[in-house]
């Protein structure tokens, strides 16, 4: 049995093949690598010792999406990162946000509901969450309406999932994560945003390695404690292995629902500052910023109550952000050199 990882050379997608091939998973990736780019293949087989199936495929062509199912009949169980994911981007250009995160999910989900049973792992994020009115985030947090057509995508998509089971064989653990940053500890493998980065931690590196002149820190007037956006940043290593450990409790039928949900991230609140501050220490580089006015779609603060991962699907990240900002900036030295 194949599991099928969409979106598998991206950030988050290609340091989970390292992980699924570690534990033994035969993989296939399927990429248009519209945002990726077929060196990171190179990198998951220096990393791991062998490569998967790699298939060239845009996940928004029904009948190619189609066609690769009956070559790989065998893929029963899919990691489904493959969707754009910024959110500025995703309020300047909503209908590009529709399209690709949801019309690539509804044919893999057509294609999966055929199968006598099928297991699938959701890329989805705590933009849900909206602006949680509680501290920490549990998961029965109320959904509330999408400050973003990119949190609104992970929304509707876990409602076609949901939908899609209720009908089918499928089975699906929904994987709502926080920030994650830095990069594989080999530094073969990282976060290689194209064009301007849209998350914090690669404008700091790419600004730490004189590719941008300033970080910009989008408002400092946010009811924090230094006025600056809290986020849970959590190593993306961390974050990959509770992908294989979801899938490996689907395989193993260990699920107490058809659909079942999990926040993702360490527990820990940090602000946009208190990020900037951490990274100057591990990397003993001074970080030229300037404060800028707020982002359109950003909440005040989001960090993850982690109980339920750490203790129904057995996972707990590890990693701190020192070593998760200390793995981006010896990712970012080595691309750049």
């Amino acid at each position: 049995m194949k599991t099928l990882v969409t979106g598998g050379l991206g950030f988050i997608g290609s340091h989970t093949v390292v992980e699924l091939l570690n534990e033994g998973f035969e993989v296939v990736i399927i990429d248009n690598l519209s945002n990726s780019s077929m060196d990171v293949l190179e990198g998951i087989e220096r990393i791991a010792g062998k490569k998967p199936w790699f298939e060239n495929v845009d996940l928004k062509d029904k009948k190619a999406v189609q066609t690769f199912f009956k070559k790989y009949d065998d893929v029963a169980g899919v990691i489904h990162f493959a969707a754009s994911k910024a959110v500025g981007e995703s309020v300047e250009n909503p209908l590009l946000y529709y399209e690709n995160n949801i019309n690539s999910l509804v044919y893999l989900l057509q294609e999966l509901q055929q199968k006598p049973e099928a297991s699938f792992i959701f890329s989805s994020s705590c933009t849900v969450y909206g602006q949680a009115e509680i501290m920490p985030i549990t998961e029965n947090a109320p959904v509330q309406q999408a400050m973003s057509p990119y949190g609104n995508t992970k929304q509707m998509g876990e409602e076609i999932i949901t939908d899609t089971a209720k009908v089918s064989n499928l089975n699906a653990v929904l994987l709502r994560y926080f920030n994650p940053i830095g990069a594989h500890p080999s530094a073969e493998i990282g976060e290689l945003p194209i064009g301007v980065p849209q998350n914090l931690v690669p404008f700091i590196t790419q600004t730490a390695i004189g590719l941008r002149t300033e970080l910009s820190v989008y408002g400092d007037d946010y009811p924090t404690s230094d006025g600056t956006c809290i986020r849970d940043y959590i190593h993306v290593v961390d974050l990959a292995k509770a992908h294989v450990v979801a899938l490996q409790r689907l395989f193993a039928k260990k699920n107490l629902d058809k659909i079942e949900t999990f926040n993702l991230g360490t527990g820990t609140g940090s602000s946009v500052l208190e990020v900037i501050t951490t990274f100057e220490k591990v990397s003993n580089q001074r970080l030229p910023y300037k404060i800028v006015g707020r982002r359109e779609g950003d909440i005040v603060s989001a960090y993850a109550n982690t109980d339920k991962a750490n203790t129904v699907l057995g996972w707990k990240a590890k990693s701190t952000l020192e070593e998760a900002l200390s793995s981006a900036w010896k990712w970012e030295k080595k691309i750049r050199s």
